[in-house]
């Protein structure tokens, strides 16, 4: 009996020295990666519904692969929200490397299409937008990075000739 005991106590004590190693998997001193906002680009625009695709360039600035889980946003445009919405989809993004994240994105601008037309009256003026969101990583514990970008647009770059 008193040799069982010692086996167990034996284990437990490895198992707790063992555990000071796996702290180093949930440290947050890396830094986090960038996002960027790259392009916007117009799928299907019908009078109920639109579609768009937004296209982000995730760059990993750690000596270790990152691992993207999904992505929660907010985009406004002007003063107005745009679309809001979560997109679950895993990608890896390899150490010190960049990766495309793109995210589907479909919205309703009909109850807003007075300020949609006020904002399009002078296609060659800019438009400033605001993207908000979290992206969540991490392949067995989730960290989440916070994304706020602010820029603008100009209508007519996105008009085709």
């Amino acid at each position: 009996m008193v040799g069982r005991r010692r086996t167990f106590q034996s284990l437990i004590l490895m198992l707790v020295l063992s555990l000071g190693g796996c702290a180093s998997w949930f440290s947050d001193d890396l830094p986090d990666p960038a996002v960027h906002l790259v392009k916007v680009e117009v799928v299907r625009a019908k009078l109920l519904e639109q579609k768009f695709i937004l296209h982000f360039r995730i760059d990993n600035p750690n000596d270790s692969e990152l691992t993207v889980r999904g992505l929660e946003y907010r985009v406004h445009l002007g003063g107005m929200l745009l679309a809001e919405g979560e997109h679950e989809h895993w990608i890896t993004v390899g150490a010190r490397r960049s990766a495309f994240y793109n995210v589907p994105i479909r919205t309703n601008l009909w109850p807003k299409v007075k300020e949609v037309v006020k904002l399009l009256k002078k296609p060659e003026q800019s438009i400033p937008y605001r993207l908000e969101g979290e992206m969540e990583t991490g392949l067995f514990i989730a960290h989440y990075v916070h994304l706020a970008r602010n820029g603008v647009i100009i209508p007519a770059d996105l008009i085709p000739e």
